[in-house]
Protein backbone atom coordinates (compact mmCIF):
# COMPACT_ATOMS: atom_id res chain seq x y z
CA UNK A 1 0.00 0.00 0.00
CA UNK A 2 0.96 3.36 -0.99
CA UNK A 3 -0.66 5.49 1.67
CA UNK A 4 1.55 6.17 5.42
CA UNK A 5 -0.21 5.21 8.74
CA UNK A 6 0.32 7.05 12.09
CA UNK A 7 -1.59 5.41 15.01
CA UNK A 8 -1.75 5.67 18.81
CA UNK A 9 -3.50 6.07 21.89
CA UNK A 10 -4.28 8.70 24.69
CA UNK A 11 -4.95 7.72 28.02
CA UNK A 12 -7.39 10.68 30.13
CA UNK A 13 -6.99 11.48 33.41
CA UNK A 14 -8.39 13.96 35.89
CA UNK A 15 -6.63 16.51 37.77
CA UNK A 16 -9.18 17.38 40.25
CA UNK A 17 -8.44 16.35 44.34
CA UNK A 18 -10.64 13.92 45.04
CA UNK A 19 -9.56 11.72 41.75
CA UNK A 20 -6.13 12.94 41.12
CA UNK A 21 -4.09 11.37 38.50
CA UNK A 22 -7.64 8.66 38.06
CA UNK A 23 -7.92 7.33 34.84
CA UNK A 24 -11.13 9.15 33.34
CA UNK A 25 -11.54 7.82 29.56
CA UNK A 26 -8.66 6.92 26.36
CA UNK A 27 -8.51 7.93 22.76
CA UNK A 28 -8.02 5.78 19.99
CA UNK A 29 -6.25 6.94 16.66
CA UNK A 30 -5.31 6.22 13.14
CA UNK A 31 -4.48 9.06 10.47
CA UNK A 32 -3.81 7.71 7.21
CA UNK A 33 -1.69 9.89 4.86
CA UNK A 34 -2.31 9.36 1.49
CA UNK A 35 -0.02 9.56 -1.79
CA UNK A 36 -2.48 13.36 -2.96
CA UNK A 37 -1.76 14.90 0.15
CA UNK A 38 -5.49 14.16 1.92
CA UNK A 39 -5.58 13.02 5.22
CA UNK A 40 -8.16 10.38 7.08
CA UNK A 41 -8.28 11.04 11.29
CA UNK A 42 -10.25 7.82 12.54
CA UNK A 43 -10.87 7.90 16.18
CA UNK A 44 -12.76 6.56 19.23
CA UNK A 45 -13.10 8.55 22.52
CA UNK A 46 -14.40 7.18 25.55
CA UNK A 47 -15.03 9.38 28.72
CA UNK A 48 -16.11 7.85 31.79
CA UNK A 49 -16.09 10.62 34.11
CA UNK A 50 -17.96 12.63 34.94
CA UNK A 51 -21.08 11.11 34.33
CA UNK A 52 -22.82 10.55 31.89
CA UNK A 53 -20.54 8.91 30.24
CA UNK A 54 -19.45 9.61 26.41
CA UNK A 55 -18.38 7.56 22.96
CA UNK A 56 -17.47 9.38 19.97
CA UNK A 57 -16.95 7.67 16.61
CA UNK A 58 -15.52 10.15 14.35
CA UNK A 59 -13.82 9.30 10.60
CA UNK A 60 -12.56 13.23 9.73
CA UNK A 61 -10.93 13.92 5.97
CA UNK A 62 -8.54 16.77 5.30
CA UNK A 63 -7.47 17.85 2.06
CA UNK A 64 -3.73 18.58 0.99
CA UNK A 65 -3.98 21.83 2.68
CA UNK A 66 -5.22 19.85 5.84
CA UNK A 67 -8.67 21.45 5.55
CA UNK A 68 -12.02 19.68 6.15
CA UNK A 69 -13.55 17.81 3.24
CA UNK A 70 -16.23 16.09 5.22
CA UNK A 71 -16.70 14.37 8.63
CA UNK A 72 -19.09 11.71 10.19
CA UNK A 73 -19.44 11.39 13.87
CA UNK A 74 -21.84 9.26 15.76
CA UNK A 75 -22.66 9.92 19.72
CA UNK A 76 -23.64 7.49 22.70
CA UNK A 77 -24.11 9.40 25.95
CA UNK A 78 -24.81 7.26 28.94
CA UNK A 79 -24.45 4.36 27.01
CA UNK A 80 -27.46 5.30 25.27
CA UNK A 81 -27.91 6.97 21.56
CA UNK A 82 -27.25 10.50 21.05
CA UNK A 83 -27.10 11.36 17.65
CA UNK A 84 -25.48 10.48 14.41
CA UNK A 85 -24.43 13.06 11.77
CA UNK A 86 -22.40 13.56 8.39
CA UNK A 87 -20.38 16.77 7.24
CA UNK A 88 -19.80 18.41 3.80
CA UNK A 89 -17.61 21.15 3.21
CA UNK A 90 -16.40 23.10 0.76
CA UNK A 91 -15.06 26.76 0.60
CA UNK A 92 -18.29 28.81 0.93
CA UNK A 93 -20.45 26.23 2.68
CA UNK A 94 -20.81 23.54 5.10
CA UNK A 95 -23.61 20.75 4.32
CA UNK A 96 -25.10 18.88 7.69
CA UNK A 97 -27.28 15.91 8.04
CA UNK A 98 -27.83 14.37 11.33
CA UNK A 99 -30.51 12.85 13.39
CA UNK A 100 -30.54 12.65 17.00
CA UNK A 101 -33.75 11.21 19.43
CA UNK A 102 -33.75 14.55 21.13
CA UNK A 103 -33.80 16.66 17.48
CA UNK A 104 -35.02 14.34 14.75
CA UNK A 105 -34.31 14.53 11.19
CA UNK A 106 -31.99 17.86 10.48
CA UNK A 107 -30.93 19.04 7.68
CA UNK A 108 -28.37 22.48 7.61
CA UNK A 109 -26.90 24.49 4.37
CA UNK A 110 -24.27 26.83 6.13
CA UNK A 111 -23.23 29.83 3.78
CA UNK A 112 -19.64 30.57 4.81
CA UNK A 113 -18.61 34.69 4.26
CA UNK A 114 -15.02 33.53 4.86
CA UNK A 115 -13.21 30.16 4.71
CA UNK A 116 -12.82 28.49 8.35
CA UNK A 117 -9.54 27.61 9.99
CA UNK A 118 -10.67 23.70 10.74
CA UNK A 119 -13.81 21.46 12.21
CA UNK A 120 -13.47 20.88 15.83
CA UNK A 121 -14.72 17.22 15.71
CA UNK A 122 -13.70 16.77 19.73
CA UNK A 123 -11.26 14.23 19.64
CA UNK A 124 -8.12 15.45 21.35
CA UNK A 125 -5.51 13.99 18.56
CA UNK A 126 -7.46 16.62 16.15
CA UNK A 127 -7.00 19.63 18.26
CA UNK A 128 -3.29 19.19 18.44
CA UNK A 129 -3.40 18.26 14.91
CA UNK A 130 -5.05 21.48 13.49
CA UNK A 131 -2.51 23.77 15.57
CA UNK A 132 0.63 21.93 14.38
CA UNK A 133 -0.37 21.91 10.92
CA UNK A 134 -0.49 25.53 11.11
CA UNK A 135 2.23 28.25 9.41
CA UNK A 136 3.34 30.36 12.99
CA UNK A 137 6.10 32.02 11.65
CA UNK A 138 4.42 35.52 11.29
CA UNK A 139 2.02 35.72 14.62
CA UNK A 140 2.88 33.56 18.09
CA UNK A 141 -1.51 34.31 18.50
CA UNK A 142 -4.14 34.19 16.12
CA UNK A 143 -8.57 33.66 16.14
CA UNK A 144 -9.68 31.10 14.96
CA UNK A 145 -12.84 30.57 12.89
CA UNK A 146 -13.99 27.45 12.97
CA UNK A 147 -17.36 25.29 13.29
CA UNK A 148 -18.19 22.29 15.54
CA UNK A 149 -20.40 19.57 15.40
CA UNK A 150 -21.26 20.49 19.02
CA UNK A 151 -20.90 23.71 21.00
CA UNK A 152 -20.84 21.57 24.25
CA UNK A 153 -17.60 21.05 25.82
CA UNK A 154 -17.65 17.50 25.81
CA UNK A 155 -19.06 17.03 22.77
CA UNK A 156 -22.44 15.46 24.05
CA UNK A 157 -24.94 16.65 21.96
CA UNK A 158 -26.49 15.28 18.68
CA UNK A 159 -24.28 16.43 16.03
CA UNK A 160 -24.83 20.20 14.18
CA UNK A 161 -23.09 22.73 12.31
CA UNK A 162 -22.12 25.26 15.46
CA UNK A 163 -19.89 28.17 14.73
CA UNK A 164 -17.20 28.73 17.56
CA UNK A 165 -14.29 31.78 17.23
CA UNK A 166 -11.64 30.58 19.46
CA UNK A 167 -7.62 32.12 20.06
CA UNK A 168 -4.80 30.13 20.06
CA UNK A 169 -1.76 30.75 20.80
CA UNK A 170 2.53 29.41 20.19
CA UNK A 171 3.77 29.00 23.35
CA UNK A 172 7.18 27.69 22.12
CA UNK A 173 9.53 24.57 21.85
CA UNK A 174 9.68 22.12 24.43
CA UNK A 175 11.35 18.38 25.23
CA UNK A 176 8.56 16.18 26.59
CA UNK A 177 8.58 12.40 27.91
CA UNK A 178 5.64 10.52 28.24
CA UNK A 179 4.87 6.92 28.71
CA UNK A 180 5.09 6.70 24.39
CA UNK A 181 8.58 8.21 24.95
CA UNK A 182 10.14 11.56 24.66
CA UNK A 183 9.40 13.76 21.90
CA UNK A 184 10.86 17.98 20.41
CA UNK A 185 7.37 18.84 20.59
CA UNK A 186 5.70 22.16 20.03
CA UNK A 187 3.28 24.06 22.91
CA UNK A 188 0.16 25.51 22.53
CA UNK A 189 -2.71 27.42 24.41
CA UNK A 190 -6.04 27.32 22.93
CA UNK A 191 -8.08 30.50 24.94
CA UNK A 192 -11.53 31.13 25.17
CA UNK A 193 -12.09 35.36 25.98
CA UNK A 194 -16.01 34.36 26.89
CA UNK A 195 -17.39 34.38 23.28
CA UNK A 196 -16.34 31.68 21.76
CA UNK A 197 -19.80 30.09 21.15
CA UNK A 198 -18.98 26.91 23.60
CA UNK A 199 -22.62 26.28 25.56
CA UNK A 200 -20.20 27.43 28.83
CA UNK A 201 -16.54 29.23 28.58
CA UNK A 202 -13.78 26.83 27.79
CA UNK A 203 -11.09 26.80 30.13
CA UNK A 204 -7.20 27.60 28.89
CA UNK A 205 -6.49 24.30 27.56
CA UNK A 206 -2.66 23.81 26.94
CA UNK A 207 -1.21 20.75 23.83
CA UNK A 208 1.72 19.78 23.37
CA UNK A 209 2.29 18.80 19.56
CA UNK A 210 5.25 16.27 17.55
CA UNK A 211 7.37 19.20 15.65
CA UNK A 212 7.32 17.28 12.76
CA UNK A 213 5.05 16.52 9.79
CA UNK A 214 2.74 14.69 11.89
CA UNK A 215 1.40 16.76 14.65
CA UNK A 216 0.34 14.34 16.93
CA UNK A 217 -0.42 15.14 20.48
CA UNK A 218 2.13 14.32 23.04
CA UNK A 219 0.13 15.93 26.33
CA UNK A 220 -2.59 18.30 26.77
CA UNK A 221 -4.33 19.70 29.86
CA UNK A 222 -7.50 21.52 29.87
CA UNK A 223 -7.78 23.87 33.45
CA UNK A 224 -10.71 25.58 35.39
CA UNK A 225 -13.61 23.36 35.98
CA UNK A 226 -12.80 20.43 33.90
CA UNK A 227 -9.60 19.68 35.14
CA UNK A 228 -8.06 17.44 32.92
CA UNK A 229 -5.05 15.72 31.35
CA UNK A 230 -4.33 13.81 28.22
CA UNK A 231 -1.25 11.67 27.70
CA UNK A 232 0.26 9.71 24.70
CA UNK A 233 0.80 6.10 25.87
CA UNK A 234 0.82 4.69 22.57
CA UNK A 235 2.11 5.19 19.09
CA UNK A 236 3.17 3.56 15.80
CA UNK A 237 4.09 4.92 12.31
Amino acid sequence: MKHRTVRGRLVYTSKKPERLNQVRGDERFTFTHHTDGKIVLRAFCEIEEPLPTVMRDVVYALNEHRLPMDCSVRIVVGDEFNGSGWFRFSPDLIECESYGPSIGRLSQRVPLAQPIDGFGTHPVVADAFLLGGMDWSTTKRRTLNMYLPSPDLRGATPPMAAPVKIDAEYVGEETVTVKAGTFKTKHFRYLDVGDSGFSTQHPPYDVWVTDDRDAVMVQGGVGGSMMTWYELVELER
